[in-house]
Formats: structure tokens, C-alpha cells, sequence
């Protein structure tokens, strides 16, 4: 199974030991983004991941595809090019303290990509999946025709398209969200958001839902699964529930609309190392678990699994296969040491 996703890989310069940035006197660097976090977890998986971006000439961009390449990702249809990689900084929350992102990417190497410049009929050649976030399309309205471009082709071409609807303030409002993502989603058959997500992209909220006060209905949220799904003809909508008590301690389950059909799963008490990527690793465990032919219920349980378990593990990626995940599902999260 080949999966194609596009996206920017950043460089993330995080401070240790869940110091403040006023604190700290040395950052750990390390890479990560949407995209690119899901193709790692697939090929963790055993699937064939290709991740396609623009990237700089220079060390870190050559590190940045070094580190995918160690990891099982195609990296052959990553066009060089530009000046810089984004970069973004990170400020580990504890107890109440919430984490701190702050952005550096305006004019990296990805956000000049345009329409025309990715082959992606020979891009998805073999491929049977394609998978974007929200964040691209943010990065400027080039790179959201460039999105569109992409996901149309690979409908056009009978790959199964994802979504993570993925919004952040921080890079655009939800006006341009809206009028970006419209258009890219009529070419999308599993959409993919968290609590807020459908209320900032597209104006449907969940009735009695507050996140900022921990608190998740999931039937308010089948209804903005529905609601989606008949909006745009998606085949299956999912949504990630997340209770955050505080910066250590999240109660994590997601719901799905598939067929027409919902389905919910387990909840998990999470006690977090690193709760970056955790969006990601359930796209990639839904993916995993749709393509691989497992049954609705099952996949959202093993996509709600693999990301309860990456939040126990330092930096973006997901480095968990696919027997632990199953194991998880079956009951065993006692943590016990395996020998």
C-alpha cells in the first residue's frame, strides 16, 4: 500500500526539560510536521510512505531528509530549492502551564511552491492514498492552489483522499480557512479534525461542548460529523475528543461518521510526555487501519491507540509499530516492562 502525503517539515528547536524560553540556555533540535509525521508512523507500519515538500540546499534541509530517509520515508519526489526551512519553537507545558508554540516559516522554502511545479500524475504513480492537513493551504494562497492541484489529481487518478483539517490561528483566520478549504474539499473523501476544527473552518460547532474547560459531548459531535458529511459528500468524517485537565493529564478518544454510520471508542487517561503529533499519529492509525481493511470500529480503536501511545514519546514522530498498537487495544496498558 503506497501513501503519498505533502506538507512542510520543520525544524523544531524545543527547550529541555520543560523550561520557559526565558529559562533556557540551549534548545534540542530536532524535525516534524503534519505530513511528514503521518508518512513516518505508515512506514512504521509497513506501508510504502512517500512524503513530498520543498526544501532547502543546505544542511538542515539535507538533516530534515536524512531523518525521514532513516525512518522508512520515500523522500525521491521532495523538490530542492529556496532559502529556508520553517522553524518552529517549543515551550513544554506542565501541570496548568499550557505549551508555547512559536512560529518562525514565513518565507520557507515550501511556502513559495505553486501551481504547475509538483508532477503529480507521476507522483502518485502506484499510489492508492493521498493525505494533506489544513496547515498547507495556510501557508499562502500559492500553496493552497498547489494543495487543490494535488488533491484533485489524486482524485482524478482513484487514490483515496485525507484530510486533517488542522487549524491554526496563528497562520491564518477562519475566513480564509473557509474560503481556502471549500474549495480543496470537494476533492476529499475522510476528513479528519479535533474538537475545534469544524467550528474555525468551516462554522459548525458541537452544542454543549466547552474545551476549554475539559468537557466533550460526544453526540454534539456526531452531529457536526453529520452535518459535514452530507456538506461536502464525505464517506467518513472523524474526530479526535480530547479532555485537557491540565498540560500532564488528557483524556483522549475520537468518534467517527463512516457510511453513515457512528462509531465511538474507548477513552484513554493519558499522563503526557509530548502531546505534538498527537493529531497526526490518529490520521495515520485511521489511514492504517481503513486501507488495511480493518472494520470501522476496529480502525478507530487502533487510530485512538496509536495516538494515545505518542503521547508518551519525545518529538513529533510516532515511533511505535503497529504489534504495540495492537496490543494496546486488546488491554495492555499496564506499562509493564517486556522481556
Amino acid at each position: 500500500m503506497k501513501v503519498v502525503t505533502f506538507g512542510e517539515i520543520m525544524m523544531r528547536l524545543a527547550t529541555p526539560g520543560r523550561l520557559r524560553f526565558s529559562q533556557a540556555t540551549e534548545l534540542e533540535i530536532t524535525y516534524g510536521g503534519g505530513e511528514a509525521n503521518v508518512a513516518v508512523s505508515l512506514a512504521n507500519f509497513g506501508f510504502d510512505a512517500s512524503f513530498v515538500t520543498r526544501l532547502p540546499k543546505n544542511p538542515f534541509g539535507d538533516a530534515a531528509i536524512a531523518r525521514l530517509r532513516g525512518l522508512g520515508v520515500d523522500t525521491k519526489s521532495i523538490v530542492r530549492g529556496g532559502d529556508r526551512i520553517g522553524i518552529y519553537f517549543l515551550e513544554t507545558g506542565a501541570s496548568q502551564r499550557a505549551s508555547v508554540v512559536v512560529y518562525d516559516r514565513a518565507g520557507s522554502a515550501i511556502s513559495q511552491v505553486a501551481p504547475g511545479q509538483i508532477d503529480w500524475d507521476k507522483v502518485f504513480e502506484g499510489a492508492s492514498w493521498f493525505h494533506f492537513t489544513g496547515i498547507t493551504p495556510a501557508l499562502g494562497p500559492d500553496v493552497a492552489a498547489a494543495t487543490t492541484e494535488a488533491a484533485k489529481a489524486a482524485k482524478a487518478a482513484g487514490l483515496t483522499v485525507s484530510c486533517d483539517l488542522n487549524y491554526r490561528k496563528k497562520l491564518w483566520t477562519p475566513a480564509e480557512a473557509q474560503k481556502a478549504m471549500t474549495e480543496v474539499i470537494k476533492y476529499v473523501d475522510v476528513a479528519i479534525g479535533n474538537e475545534e476544527d469544524a467550528e474555525n473552518v468551516f462554522g459548525i460547532k458541537a452544542e454543549g461542548a466547552n474545551v476549554t474547560a475539559g468537557h466533550v459531548d460526544t453526540a454534539g459531535y456526531e452531529t457536526v460529523a453529520r452535518t459535514m458529511s452530507s456538506s461536502f459528500g464525505l464517506s467518513t468524517v472523524a474526530i479526535t475528543l480530547r479532555e485537557s485537565r491540565s498540560a500532564d493529564n488528557n483524556g483522549w478518544s475520537a468518534m467517527m461518521l463512516h457510511d453513515g454510520k457512528a462509531f465511538t471508542s474507548r477513552q484513554y487517561d493519558i499522563d503526557i510526555v509530548d502531546r505534538v503529533g498527537g493529531g497526526d499519529s490518529f490520521a495515520a492509525g485511521l489511514i492504517y487501519g481503513l486501507a488495511s481493511g480493518k472494520s470501522a470500529q476496529d480502525a478507530l480503536e487502533f487510530a485512538v491507540a496509536a495516538s494515545c501511545l505518542k503521547h508518551s514519546i519525545s518529538g513529533d514522530f510516532n515511533l511505535v509499530s503497529v504489534g504495540e498498537v495492537e496490543a494496546l487495544t486488546k488491554g495492555d496498558g499496564s506499562g509493564r516492562v517486556q522481556r
